[in-house]
């Protein structure tokens, strides 16, 4: 029984990136926009967390840093998506693209340095009796109870407030809400902001917790994962919360088949994320191939201020 909590606490660590990858996508969707760049603006993250944190050693500074580098690039492609229209496909892997070149470039100077960070943890004592839960949850670091916090706030906002109404308002009818005296520029500008500020805290997370220390690409498709989920939790933050821990857990089950040395050649492991995501998106399209569609109507759409649906 030993092995079980080691194994919900790898996918608990593993997920926890993903999650705020989804998160931050759910956010830009929701609002009608979508942002394939999530790869890219992860690797940002994870490049500015070393470089900034090796030469501060301050854990807030760095994610601050972090947060304003991703912020920038939320605020141009909602630039390009919202006020020239541009096509969102294509903006999100120019950014893509953009950030993979220029963390490889940036991280040059870091590359294989060791980082010396220390994540503070919650201690729950009080949990220490609980078998198997106990195990699991008395030693979480600070970010991964955040992550949670922060996928009950936004199901919260999005589900239970007026501003969460008009942001479904906004993605579904942006005409209509533009009726109504709702900004949806702004509410836009503000979501794909927010949405990619979380992209990048996956990054900061990725380096600075599940691998400390830089190497190029080192999200390895984790972005386009985080995509995929975005569907797969039919954009709910409480859905993401459990499937970026699923599939957490389906990256860690790799290396812990290794450590037992199951005799399995470690390309078809680091195959299994990857695979499960297609299986899993093509089990989701036929299970709700008769029912109505939940994502966002205007999803991908450019707004016109002129045109009236």
């Amino acid at each position: 029984m030993e092995i079980i909590p080691l194994i919900i606490a790898a996918a608990i660590s593993g997920g926890t990136s993903l999650l705020f990858a989804v998160l931050g996508g759910i956010l830009n969707e929701k609002a009608g926009v979508i942002n394939l760049g999530t790869e890219g603006i992860m690797l940002i993250g994870a490049v500015m967390s070393a470089i900034v944190f090796i030469q501060t050693n301050n854990l807030f500074i760095t994610l601050a840093v972090v947060l304003i580098a991703t912020g920038f690039l939320g605020l141009l492609h909602a630039f390009l998506c919202i006020t020239l229209r541009a096509n969102q496909t294509v903006s999100g892997l120019a950014i893509t693209l953009f950030g993979t070149g220029l963390s490889a470039y940036l991280g040059k100077s870091v590359a294989g340095v060791p980082i010396p960070v220390s994540i503070p943890k919650v201690e729950l004592d009080w949990l220490d009796a609980i078998p198997i839960i106990g195990q699991i949850f008395s030693g979480l670091d600070i970010f991964i109870w955040l992550s949670i916090a922060l996928s009950i706030i936004l199901y919260v906002y999005m589900y239970k407030t007026a501003w969460g109404l008009h942001l479904k308002a906004v993605g579904d009818n942006p005409s209509t809400s533009d009726a109504m005296g709702i900004s949806v520029a702004a509410y836009r500008y503000f979501h794909v902001i927010a949405g990619s500020m979380l992209m990048g805290v996956a990054g900061f997370y990725l380096i600075m917790v599940y691998s400390p220390n830089w190497i190029e690409g080192m999200t390895s498709g984790r972005g386009w994962i985080a995509i995929a989920l975005i569907i797969f939790a039919r954009w709910n933050p409480i859905y993401a919360l459990f499937g970026a821990y699923f599939f957490g857990g389906l990256d860690s089950l790799g290396f812990r088949m290794q450590i037992y040395e199951f005799n399995i050649p470690s390309y078809f492991l680091k195959m299994i994320p990857y695979a499960a995501t297609i299986f899993i998106l093509m089990f989701i399209g036929w299970k709700n191939r008769n029912k109505p569609s939940v994502e966002p109507k205007s999803l991908g759409n450019p707004y016109f201020r002129e045109q009236r649906l």
